[in-house]
């Protein structure tokens, strides 16, 4: 069995497990059922208080972005689903394409949440909302490699930094979002050139996640890699010696201050196409956006909240800018042209043999 087919199989499992939960609950029992890409144990505090504070038990069904968008795809109307959390702003704008989500009209989440952090608006209303947001930053070794040698995304592809780069697949959804923002600043052809310059810098071949880039660079495998703040933030916050040394060894760079800003990916959510529970679901999706659950955003995962007034009072993201509110300048670019280059950056990656 492939890992795709695994995956969906197990999701198919989860699935029909929450929906005879909906099924047998009593009539009276207020209930929003959940498949989520968000695999977080900090968000449970979220799941939680919501459930106390409205009366309405969160069912809840965990995958990838992608296992969750071909199972709503399977189920069609049978699906239990009634709201979708996921980690991709090129999923969920993929996930709005396909026709998986359902408009909404919530005043709540339409002054909370900035424009560019949720779809365009139609006649039916909004499809999906971002609740959070992280950077895709630079590490680099500060014994080995200046800041001003890799504060572009460009640079990451000079000739000057041959043998140093570290990176996690090319075809992860992290780094498809990146690529697909450098295509969308570059044109299609610079950004073949720019990926076949991180192919010829490569330390080693890509493997590993975000976490293991940053210890890559620490324990000098590595000079520069990518990665998105949070798994930064986290060892930056860890109190353990090993992390300690790794976030003494490394420095950040927040790309491209100086022209078109750093890459920012979006975690959001949608009510599904075929939600049982609307009402629920929106509910559910408007405590996303209050201030007590943007506080878990910012310091129980480490991200950027959705809503701009609020102030990011977490001490990694306020160490990593510079800035006691964490700020920085990030790019502004339509999610969907992100989203729209996806096809053309895989087939560029087969190309210059990125793995």
């Amino acid at each position: 069995m492939t890992k795709t087919a695994s995956s969906l199989a197990c999701i198919a499992l989860a699935a029909a497990a929450l929906l005879g939960t909906a099924v047998s609950a009593s009539a009276q029992e207020q209930v929003v059922n959940l498949y989520s890409a968000r695999h977080y144990q900090t968000d449970e505090a979220l799941y939680s208080n919501f459930t106390k504070t409205t009366g309405i038990k969160v069912n809840r069904v965990d995958a990838d972005d992608a296992g969750i968008l071909a199972r709503l795809k399977a189920e069609g109307a049978a699906s239990p689903a009634d709201v979708i959390l996921l980690v991709d702003a090129a999923r969920l704008w993929k996930g709005d394409i396909d026709g998986l989500f359902k408009p909404i009209k919530s005043p709540v989440l339409e002054a909370a949440i900035p424009a560019k952090l949720r779809a365009r608006e139609s006649a039916e209303g909004t499809t999906w909302f971002g609740f959070s947001t992280r950077a895709r930053v630079v590490v680099y070794d500060k014994l080995k490699v200046k800041k001003a040698d890799v504060d572009t995304y460009e640079e990451l592809a000079d000739p000057k930094n041959k043998g140093l780069l570290c990176t996690r697949s090319g075809a992860h959804p992290y780094n498809l979002s990146l690529f697909g923002a450098v295509t969308e600043h570059l044109g299609e052809a610079k950004a073949e050139t720019w990926l076949k310059g991180l192919v010829a810098n490569m330390a080693r071949d890509p493997k590993g996640g975000d976490s293991d880039q940053i210890k890559a660079v620490a324990s000098g495998e590595c000079g520069i890699a990518l990665t998105n703040t949070y798994y930064l933030a986290r060892i930056m916050r860890s109190s353990t010696p090993e992390d300690k040394a790794v976030a003494d060894r490394v420095g950040v760079v927040f790309p491209n201050q100086e022209t078109w800003g750093t890459h920012v990916n979006i975690a959001g959510a949608a009510v599904a196409k075929n939600a049982k529970n609307t009402a629920n679901a929106v509910k559910f999706m408007e405590y996303l956006a209050s201030a007590s659950a943007q506080e878990y955003f910012a310091n129980g995962n480490n991200e950027w909240p959705a809503v701009p007034k609020l102030k990011v009072s977490n001490p990694a993201l306020q160490a990593m800018t510079g800035s006691a509110g964490g700020s920085f300048k990030s790019e502004t670019i339509p999610i969907s042209a992100v989203g729209k280059n996806q096809i053309k950056v895989q087939q560029m990656l087969d190309r210059v043999g990125y793995k």
